[in-house]
């Protein structure tokens, strides 16, 4: 990684060393072509990494994305990439406080008589479980259906769909989720643990007529036709460094501190220039591919196209990490080394997701956010580093309807009523305040960081925050879409011939999958 290229033109040159670029790099590079990734900061690996967030202490924690779900097997196998993703031994678990009592709803990762007791003693019966079981034996089938063409050409909505039990088809696809939720079950808590993947990175209502909870909702469900969520052993930082690694050995070369400022394509499919900045001159260089890692509205300033505020993405989550000395204690008397071993869900009532969507539409931070806590620790002590033996934990904060308008006119004075509130939200539930458990570093503050979208935008160029670049899209083509060229097949076109997406604002972008590297990569191969 140095400061110049080596050569004035290149088969492909990549805009952005995240993920997807990262995986674009390898299967070309690997494919004989020459490639060339130019990345901004002074590290590949975008928001997949992993970073001692806390002076003098050496826990490496996974700042920005999580877990891993959406990444194939296959993709993994053919780059031969040393990755380890490990099951978390809880799938999830969801204190609440009913008539007076602190009780909760645990999910095991492979579900058994724990989980069906659990149903039971939390809703005074069988129904609901029943109901629970119903549900995810069809998303499952969905799942299944949709999985295996994430790395082939897109499919149509007619292809799959006739694939597909239409009931199912018409619950996730054709109406809005909160429809099918309110229908299948009767429980708050039960409704809303099933409505929380919905809400993941977007902002909006259960009975949104876009869809968009819907989209987001498939996406959290169908990651090797299982849906599970895996810790990558070493952190997310395991995940990009493999795949760094593997595009280098195959000869890609990866330039950082490379500021791309503009993407000129040429007239009729000659290819393209890209100019880029190393801190101390301009440089340019020449393409017949320019691959885009950046969001679809960054792409848009690159190519010196008119991009304004109105369709800027807006991201809507509070990121908080923390060190614990401890693991803290739960009301309901439940083990927390099994209760944090998965995802707890806290103030994700369905009743509550949607009082706290009303909230921040109107410009309030929700009154009790809700938002969801991971101890990686407990599946990946590795990150802890020496401090693995002393009791200390990573904790990590995802909370939901915390759009970026809420912080535009007073970042730091919102972000810490957020934080006070995601914080007030669990200890309900605690047995000891969570800030008496957090660890203090060698300059006596506290362990805890957190991310508001403008953070987020500041220190990765998304715009807005967003995490998945602008809202997902149908992992599929409609029916009518245009399916001519092989940029339309892989779901990586753009208005320019020779730019093509490759990050998560291609058709099947979105989370950490590296399947908007691979389908463009494929895209390129088959136009050569």
């Amino acid at each position: 990684m140095g400061a110049g290229a080596q050569r004035a033109a290149y088969d492909v040159v990549i805009v952005g060393g995240g993920h997807n670029g990262l995986t674009a790099a390898a299967y070309l590079s690997g494919a004989g072509l020459s490639v060339l990734v130019l990345e901004r900061l002074g590290h590949t690996g975008g928001a997949a990494i992993s970073t001692r967030a806390f002076p003098g202490l050496p826990a490496r924690l996974s700042r920005y994305s999580y877990l891993v779900s959406l990444l194939p097997e296959q993709l993994a196998r053919e780059l031969d990439l040393p990755l380890e993703l490990v099951s978390r031994r809880t799938a999830s678990y969801s204190p609440t406080v009913r008539d007076g009592r602190h009780v909760g709803l645990l999910v095991e990762r492979e579900e058994g008589e724990a989980t069906r007791r659990s149903f039971a003693e939390l809703t005074g019966g069988e129904q609901e479980h029943a109901a629970w079981q119903r549900f995810y034996a069809e998303v499952g089938d969905l799942a299944r259906v949709v999985a295996p063409t994430l790395m082939a050409p897109l499919p149509t909505a007619r292809g799959l769909r006739e694939q597909v039990d239409p009931a199912t088809w018409d619950a996730i696809v054709e109406q809005p989720l909160g429809r099918v939720v309110e229908e299948r079950f009767a429980d708050d808590l039960v409704r809303g643990v099933v409505a929380t993947d919905a809400l993941i990175g977007t902002f909006a209502s259960l009975h949104d007529p876009s869809l968009v909870q819907n989209r987001c909702f498939l996406y959290h469900l169908i990651g090797n036709g299982t849906g599970e969520w895996k810790v990558p052993v070493g952190g997310m930082g395991a995940v990009t460094g493999a795949l760094a690694r593997t595009a280098t050995v195959r000869g890609a070369e990866i330039l950082t501190g490379a500021g791309v400022s503009a993407i000129r394509p040429g007239v009729g499919g000659d290819g393209a220039e890209v100019v880029w900045h190393d801190g101390e001159r301009e440089h340019g260089v020449r393409a017949d591919r320019v691959l885009s890692n950046v969001a679809p509205w960054v792409l848009r300033l690159l190519l010196e196209e008119e991009g304004t505020s109105a369709d800027k993405p807006s991201g809507a989550q509070l990121k908080i990490n923390f060190l614990l000395s401890r693991l803290p204690r739960l009301r309901s008397g439940h083990d927390p080394r099994e209760a944090f071993a998965g995802t707890l869900h806290v103030a994700e009532e369905y009743s509550v997701l949607e009082r706290s969507w009303a909230e921040a539409a109107a410009g309030q931070v929700p009154s009790t956010p809700p938002g969801e806590f991971y101890c990686h620790s407990l599946t990946d002590p590795s990150i802890l580093g020496e401090l693995a033996d002393d009791g200390v934990h990573t904790l990590t904060y995802f909370g939901l309807h915390m759009p970026s308008e809420l912080f535009a006119s007073d970042r730091a004075g919102r972000r810490d009523e957020a934080v006070r509130k995601a914080i007030a939200a669990i200890d309900v539930h605690l047995a000891e305040p969570l800030e008496d458990c957090l660890l203090r570093g060698p300059d006596g503050r506290p362990c805890l960081e957190a991310k508001v979208p403008q953070d987020v935008e500041d220190d990765l160029a998304m715009p807005g925050g967003h995490i998945f670049h602008g809202d997902l899209e149908w992992p599929w083509a409609g029916d009518r879409q245009a399916l001519d060229t092989a940029a339309q097949q892989w779901g990586v076109a753009t208005d320019h011939e020779d730019v093509l997406l490759c990050g998560s604002g291609a058709r099947r972008g979105g989370a950490v999958s590296g399947l908007g590297g691979h389908n463009a990569a494929q895209a390129v191969l088959a136009e050569r």
